[in-house]
């Protein structure tokens, strides 16, 4: 497992010589052998340069890196077994050695000596992509403690510490409440207004989870959402809702609110002890919108337009509610967060003709697959094909190759189907960032690598034979992680650090959220939309339902989303370490007006984009910062000769986004691509809220 990557195209992970047993021993090695590698930069007898210490630093602790990526692919894919276990060991280890890098005196005074002599006194020269590189890497060390004192060191150090295993413990409580709670479902008759395909796929489940009962409805959003759209029993879908939405809300020993109060503790005595006022400060400083009020800015400017959209939504509902219950002579019924989805397939159908569930057919996961790779071959010249012989983690993954004008540039990673021990939702990984681009011969220490990348996703597997067919919801979400996958494989930079999505947290949405877009495309549609038992593509008169219908429910969207975004930014601005946390969720939401129809997408309890790590903290509102971003670049194409699929315009979102990483500041990348900057409007005539213009 700590060997150097050997196969084809630079090397590969060796998921098949993963040892489970052998983790601990093996990270105990990486990591001695990473703090060396920090030992000799910070130790070197030499005068510090930008090659030997920042390209240094680039190269260091590769041996950790590569054995990071094997033991993540089994904490997120893998979950079970002893893994929870290991996690909760190895996790404050790799903290402590962060920590450890940061606050090396003799390294960090290394830094600060290159940046004075190419910032201040001007006697170095460096290229641009040098230069962002060494800023940024100072800036980090700095958000990250380099310039404490010893004793507040050590107690940062105890901070992220804690932090670490309680980040992992929070996770460990979200998969036990995945694996725990089943709906499980005796009488067929329950499930009417189900489609076969799903009705299939609740019995694919019981049977793999072992139970009495023939049905099943496990507790993701991929198996509740079509239940809660198209279940006909009102009990039934309170039941699931409840499940869904409380885990981790049930005062037993996997509720997560003690564990929320003293994650955002540590977090408040952190950014103190770092000098900025709240966490948010902290995280936000190195993001496009920099201060947590332009986020809230951008935020409540949507919302009011927002929550005025959900109460006509709610109403058309309600209408058609209050007449079924009149036709069956039954009491009216209040329109409640269990009934949204499915009241709103009935306006859809009333007001557009359109029901979401002759779409599904048309939508087979295979033939969606091919359409994303069809779109990047299209648009950017990227040709995916399968290949067999490397190592996967599971049989479920299949490997591409990537190419561009004959080249190899990357492989690509497909894990689709939902399993025990996988974390729920979505996500790219990268297993390995491409490097080295533009070095000349005499360069020494940059690597020639080519990106290695991931996407999982959690759609619930058919019965054996039978076709995977996937919400539209689905579909998107399968775009949008692509998204992500391209901007990794697009990428054409010389440090690995500065490589495809990392960069701005408010920004790396903008490519994943725009490649969306092309899903509704006609282009796509007439030929990969086609019905999974006739093969015949998609009528034109559905395509042009989907087309007129493409506003709807955009309150109930936006909504669902942006509560959780604001609750976030309110939540790292204070200190919260008594704070009863359902209270503060109730209080906050009703402070704004929260329609009762409908919950936070996310609720605090199980919110892992916050509490499993920093990475979305008091950064949830990125979505929609990077949506205005998005809006804007749609409308380009929108407005270009072949629309969405127009060469030019998609040359420079290839040219001034997807391949240049973090090689230059993103307001700078953006206005490249666009010729000006962006025009916020733009959002709100995406979601069908007025402008005000």
């Amino acid at each position: 497992m700590l060997q150097t990557w050997s196969g084809p195209h630079g090397g590969v992970p060796p998921f098949r010589d993963a040892r489970v047993d052998q983790f601990s021993a093996a990270f105990e090695t990486a990591l001695a052998q990473a703090k060396a590698d920090i030992e000799t930069i910070a130790d070197s007898p030499e005068p510090p340069t930008f090659e030997n210490t920042i390209v240094a630093l680039e190269t260091a602790g590769k041996t950790l890196d590569r054995l990071e990526v094997l033991f993540d692919v089994h904490a997120s894919n893998l979950n079970v077994g002893p893994i929870p276990d290991l996690e909760r060991e190895i996790s404050p280890k790799l903290a402590a050695h962060s920590d450890s890098i940061t606050q090396n005196s003799k390294l960090f005074a290394r830094i600060e000596k290159i940046h004075n002599d190419v910032f201040s006194d001007h006697s170095v020269k460096l290229k641009p992509d040098a230069e962002r590189l060494l800023d940024e890497t100072l800036k980090d060390f700095v958000r990250l403690g380099a310039r404490l004192d010893d004793a507040d060191k050590a107690k940062l150090s105890q901070i992220n510490t804690r932090l670490a295993r309680l980040f992992t413990d929070f996770n460990q409580n979200v998969l036990e409440e995945e694996k725990r709670h089943v709906t499980w479902i005796n009488d067929e008759a329950d499930l009417a207004g189900l489609s076969k395909s799903a009705i299939q796929s609740m019995s694919s489940a019981a049977k793999e989870k072992g139970g009495d009962a023939p049905y099943a409805i496990t507790n993701t959003r991929s198996s509740m959402d079509p239940f809660l759209t198209y279940a006909e029993n009102r009990e039934l879908r309170e039941q699931v809702w409840r499940n869904f939405y409380f885990r981790c809300d049930n005062d037993d020993q996997f509720d997560n609110k003690n564990i929320i109060r003293e994650i955002l503790h540590l977090r408040t005595t952190r950014a103190k002890l770092l000098g900025y006022p709240t966490h948010a400060h902290w995280r936000m400083e190195s993001t496009m919108a920099a201060k947590p009020a332009a986020a809230m800015e951008l935020m409540m400017q949507v919302w009011k337009p927002a929550i005025a959209r959900v109460a006509d939504e709610v109403a058309d509902m309600q209408a058609i509610a209050d007449a079924e219950c009149d036709a069956a002579g039954k009491p009216h019924i209040q329109i409640e967060p269990w009934d949204y989805r499915y009241y709103a397939e009935k306006v859809r159908k009333q007001k557009y003709d359109l029901d979401m569930a002759e779409v599904k057919p048309y939508l087979q996961l295979g033939k969606m697959t091919d359409a994303m790779m069809y779109c990047a071959d299209r648009l950017f010249g990227l040709k995916f094909e399968p290949i067999s012989g490397l190592p996967t983690f599971h049989p479920d993954v299949t490997v591409y190759e990537v190419t561009r004008d004959g080249q190899h540039v990357g492989l690509f990673y497909l894990d689709p189907f939902a399993r025990e021990g996988k974390r729920s939702g979505a996500w790219m990984t990268d297993y390995r960032a491409q490097s080295g681009v533009g070095i000349s011969a005499d360069e020494q220490g940059i690597p020639v690598q080519t990106s290695i990348v991931s996407n999982n996703s959690n759609f619930v597997a058919a019965a054996e034979g039978e076709p995977v067919l996937i919400s539209w919801d689905d579909a998107t979400t399968l775009f949008h992680e692509f998204g992500h996958a391209l901007h990794g494989l697009s990428s054409q930079v010389k440090y690995p650090s500065q490589s495809g999505t990392n960069v701005a947290r408010d920004f790396v949405e903008f490519p994943s959220q725009v490649l969306e877009h092309w899903l509704s495309t006609p282009e796509v549609l007439s030929q990969f939309a086609v019905h999974f038992e006739t093969g015949k593509p998609m009528p034109a008169e559905l395509l042009e339902k989907i087309e007129r219908s493409s506003k709807f429910n955009s309150g109930f969207e936006t909504v669902e989303y942006l509560a959780c975004a604001i609750l976030d930014m309110q939540l790292h601005q204070r200190e919260a370490a008594s704070i009863d946390i359902s209270d503060f969720e109730k209080s906050q939401l009703a402070a704004i007006d929260m329609p009762s129809e409908l919950p936070m997408r996310h609720r605090l309890p199980h919110f892992s984009h916050l509490f499993s790590s920093d990475a979305y903290s008091a950064g949830y509102y990125s979505y929609l910062w990077s949506d205005a971003l998005t809006a804007d670049a749609a409308e380009m194409f929108e407005q270009a000769d072949g629309k969405y699929f127009d060469s030019e315009v998609a040359a420079k979102l290839y040219d001034h986004i997807l391949s240049v990483g973090n090689t230059l500041d993103p307001a700078v990348t953006y206005r490249a691509f666009r010729g000006r900057d962006v025009n916020t409007d733009a959002l709100l005539r995406k979601r069908g809220f007025p402008t005000g213009k």
